[in-house]
């Protein structure tokens, strides 16, 4: 499955309610994109939208936040651009946490531990659009 929509901060809601979906396919969603893009805004909204409802903030010094929701879903949020390795992501101990039951990985920089994410995934990359206030996303789903 994969899927190209523009998208402006005013559209958010409609691409989180298609990504949304894939909840339900997919245990581990991966957001790449520059600095900036909105990675952090889209899995905040998305977190929104599967019933968590305490502030969703960046991970970028914890590297990790962990929510969860009133169904007992768990949700984790990882930042990843200051992991030097797939090493030091598995030393950590944060390889426990993919696929784990009933949780969702929802991965920010997500290049250093690809070869850790072979089923279930959602890929979505963000790019700027011509217009400055437009990003385009891709989504694909690795089943």
């Amino acid at each position: 499955m994969k899927f190209n929509q523009t998208f402006t901060l005013e559209t958010v809601p409609d691409l989180v309610q298609r990504l949304a979906h894939y909840k339900n396919r997919c245990a581990i969603f991966t957001f790449s994109g520059s600095l900036g893009a909105g990675k952090t805004t889209i899995i905040r909204e998305l977190l929104r939208a599967w019933g968590v409802k305490e502030p969703v903030t960046s991970p970028t010094f914890n590297y990790v936040n962990i929510y969860r929701n009133e169904h007992g879903e768990t949700f984790y949020h990882f930042d990843l651009y200051r992991i030097g390795s797939i090493d030091e992501f598995i030393q950590a101990g944060f390889d426990e946490f993919i696929y784990a039951p009933k949780s969702w990985a929802l991965i920010e920089w997500p290049d250093v531990i690809a070869p850790l994410l072979k089923k279930n995934v959602c890929d979505v990359s963000i790019e700027y659009g011509p217009d400055s206030s437009q990003r385009i996303v891709s989504c694909q789903v690795t089943e």
